[in-house]
């Protein structure tokens, strides 16, 4: 920083500063709780029952201040402090699944909600009778790429359908995929003639038009074949900058796992494509039980999770995630 050219490239300066100070501010924050854990260790044996009482209590206030310093300590892959950009696709099951891409979406939505992250719904297509087919969104929000990338994978749900006038139990499944958003000055070149834009009308549940325009954009990526829509957003312009960004973050990926020793710190442990590998199970009958496999991780609360409640079994995951 002392140096006369490390203001050249502004946007690069900031962001090194932006990483010292997080970088102090962890550092203050341990010396700060190291030192209020030794006082009320030293206090604590030479005070009467009410006081011990108050002092145990901080104590416990200050574990838990640990546990989330602690669980920080995982997050330090070099796009964990990104925003997430989500996809939830279903898999063969008609209804079902998609009824299981809305609960998934929901899930997240919930967790956002409840951990400060804000939700931006990048593009949605709504399936045939009811839920969702595929959805695409991004989560903003200090370490929400840290947080979510363990997610990526294949999630199975076991229930009675509310669908079967039967009820009879059925097994759904949804593949969920999970990318960070890149930063605007890392480059990487698109050419023209390798892309195929389309533009097409918005569409909302039901087959209701959003806009009264054509503003939906689908840029197709010919010689990978990836596929970006984006319809949030009025404007065409701006829907085509988006989908740009998402398609550049999906590339920009590619080319990073392609280096083996970079695998599972830009997506994580790596999943088998097909519906017939789960990451996790979430089984509401015969039992209630979700199983994480990736981790170990089990838990019978299997409503609260789905309501969003996810943030015990991503800290889990963060500590015991398979390499």
């Amino acid at each position: 920083m002392l140096q006369p050219s490390f203001w050249d490239n502004r946007e690069t300066a900031d962001k090194l500063v932006g990483e010292l100070k997080y970088i102090k501010n962890i550092i203050t924050n341990v010396n700060v709780l190291s030192n209020s854990v030794n006082s009320a260790l030293e206090m604590i044996d030479d005070s009467d029952d009410d006081v011990r009482l108050l002092l145990e209590e901080e104590i416990n206030e200050l574990k838990v201040k640990i546990d989330k310093l602690e669980i920080e300590t995982y997050l330090n892959g070099k796009y964990d402090k990104n925003a997430a950009i989500m996809e939830i696709h279903a898999g063969a099951g008609g209804t079902e699944s998609c009824d299981w891409v809305q609960m998934l979406y929901r899930m997240y939505s919930r967790y956002a909600e409840k951990n400060g992250y804000s939700i931006t719904l990048l593009d949605r297509q709504d399936g045939e009778e009811a839920g969702i087919k595929s959805i695409m969104f991004q989560v903003d929000g200090t370490f929400a790429y840290g947080y979510l990338k363990g997610e990526k994978g294949v999630h199975r749900l076991v229930r009675i359908s509310p669908f079967d006038a039967n009820k009879r139990r059925h097994t759904s499944f949804a593949a969920v995929d999970v990318i960070p958003e890149i930063d605007n000055d890392i480059e990487v070149n698109i050419n023209d003639s390798d892309i195929r834009v389309d533009i097409y009308r918005s569409s909302g549940p039901g087959g209701q038009g959003v806009n009264t325009t054509d503003s939906a954009v689908r840029i197709t990526h010919i010689p990978t074949g990836i596929v970006v829509t984006c319809q949030n957003e009025r404007s065409q312009i701006r829907n085509k900058e988006k989908a740009m960004e998402v398609l550049k973050s999906k590339l920009y990926t590619i080319l990073l796992e392609e280096k083996k020793s970079e695998v599972s710190d830009i997506r994580g442990v790596q999943v088998s494509n097909g519906f017939g590998s789960a990451k996790r199970s979430y089984v509401m009958q015969p039992y209630r039980l979700i199983k994480d496999n990736d981790s170990g991780y089990e838990s019978s609360d299997v409503d609260g999770i789905l309501d969003g409640n996810i943030t015990d079994m991503l800290d889990y995951n963060l500590k015991n995630k398979k390499e």
